[in-house]
């Protein structure tokens, strides 16, 4: 009873809202007419307005999604501009710092040709002054003789004169005292001969000995500036290095001593200078020489050390993107978190895969999860990886050098795409790879 009074209710309510309506179909031969209850109108009615807000809210979500994907996109052209234009800065940078290092070593050489130089000259004036020496020893001595003889013929004139004087015979004296004074008159003019050339070649000795010894004010002025800008070449060069091994975490001190005990040859023209032959003490140009020698061997050391580290990039970075740094992520084929030991950079597949420093390929071939892998052996207990390769240029036990083309970047192995897999690994522990190349940036 209850239901139905509800349901009168309804209809009248329905009734109100939706009068019932008749549509008339008429044809040549018959009328008919459809009867249009207020149900039929209110479900009719619904489903035009549920067409018509699903009609609204799809259009909406059609714009917003258009409109949205516009500034994705327009934001994504922005920013990989961005990052061109930043690529392109870094290239130019490293290119004007590679140009200074080469201008650098340019300087360097030529201050080195000229410490040769000086050093010949060196030991040519250190040879002049001795027999400068020699000649005015020569000279003094042979001045000292002259003037011990001429004293010695005064005195046997005077002891001649006396004798003369006592001789009674004036025929005697008469007779030998012409001779005896053209003989003494001779020997005195003789010997005042002597003593004038003795002077004078004193004298000119004296000149050249000052002209020498200006010289050689001269020539240290000259070494002294020399030695200046090589001091001041040294230290710039030796100051980003120090710096680039302390920012990768690698302890100058110990580095230098393991490359020292691995070239222990000694010789060549970085040798200690040693200008006396006497067995005098070094002068202080010599001890700063040999300094300067001593701060170039430590650069040498630096430069063989820069060799057997990884500091270099395995790719142009030009050329590619790095799509994933050192650390822990989303797996990209699981979902899950995990530690990504190494850095990821991508690129057109044939991309051009360098070694990073000197060492030994201790795998070419296939690895699971890391594809075609090359795996090189360097100094200091330092390990690198090139995983997903396409293809692989060396061979296990072959010796390469930094910037050697060692594979061709791909999609082999555990991988979404086309990139290469780059991991630095020191005594078998993952080091971030980004940390050497960035410590380099400024150096090469």
């Amino acid at each position: 009873m209850v239901r139905t009074r509800l349901a009168i209710r309804i209809h009248s309510f329905l009734e109100r809202k939706f009068p019932e309506r008749r549509v008339f179909l008429k044809s040549d031969t018959d009328t008919r007419f459809v009867r249009l209850r207020p149900e039929t109108q209110l479900i009719a009615f619904s489903g035009a307005v549920v067409f018509v807000a699903w009609s609204i809210v799809a259009t909406a979500i059609v714009l917003m999604d258009s409109i949205g994907g516009g500034n994705f996109r327009e934001q994504a052209k922005r920013d990989q501009i961005t990052y061109r234009e930043r690529l392109n800065a870094l290239s130019q940078e490293r290119d004007a710092r590679a140009e200074e290092a080469l201008a650098a070593q340019g300087r360097f050489n030529a201050a080195l040709a000229q410490i040769s130089s000086m050093q010949s000259e060196l030991l040519t004036s250190e040879t002049r002054r001795q027999e400068l020496e020699t000649g005015i020893e020569v000279v003094q001595t042979t001045l000292r003789k002259t003037m011990t003889q001429r004293d010695e013929n005064r005195k046997a004139l005077e002891a001649l004169q006396a004798d003369t004087q006592e001789e009674s015979s004036a025929r005697l004296r008469a007779a030998t005292a012409p001779i005896q004074m053209e003989f003494m008159t001779n020997a005195l003019a003789e010997t005042a001969e002597e003593r004038d050339q003795i002077e004078a070649d004193a004298q000119a000795a004296l000149d050249q000995r000052r002209e020498l010894e200006l010289e050689l004010e001269l020539l240290n002025e000259r070494n002294d500036q020399i030695f200046r800008q090589l001091e001041e070449a040294v230290a710039v060069s030796v100051s980003p290095l120090d710096k680039m091994f302390r920012s990768a975490g690698m302890p100058p001190d110990r580095i230098l001593e393991q490359v020292r005990r691995g070239y222990s040859g000694q010789g060549g023209p970085l040798s200690p200078l040693a200008l006396s032959t006497r067995g005098e003490e070094p002068t202080a140009d010599e001890l700063r020489a040999n300094s300067i020698l001593g701060q170039l061997d430590q650069l040498n050391l630096y430069r063989m050390a820069a060799q057997q580290a990884p500091f270099s990039s395995p790719v142009n970075l030009g050329l590619v993107r790095q799509t994933s740094g050192f650390g822990y992520r989303r797996d990209p084929k699981t979902g899950g978190r995990r530690l990504h030991k190494g850095s990821d950079f991508a690129g057109k597949t044939g991309t051009d895969i360098y070694a990073t420093a000197d060492g030994v390929v201790t795998h070419a071939g296939w690895q699971s999860g890391y594809g075609k892998l090359v795996t090189i052996q360097h100094a200091f207990g330092i390990e690198t990886k090139y995983a997903h390769n396409s293809n692989l240029r060396v061979k296990v036990g072959q010796r390469v050098s930094r910037g050697d083309h060692i594979a061709d970047m791909g999609n082999t192995g555990r991988s979404t795409g086309t990139h290469l897999h780059y991991e630095v690994r020191v005594n078998g522990k993952p080091i971030n790879p980004m940390i050497y190349i960035k410590a380099a940036r400024n150096v090469f």
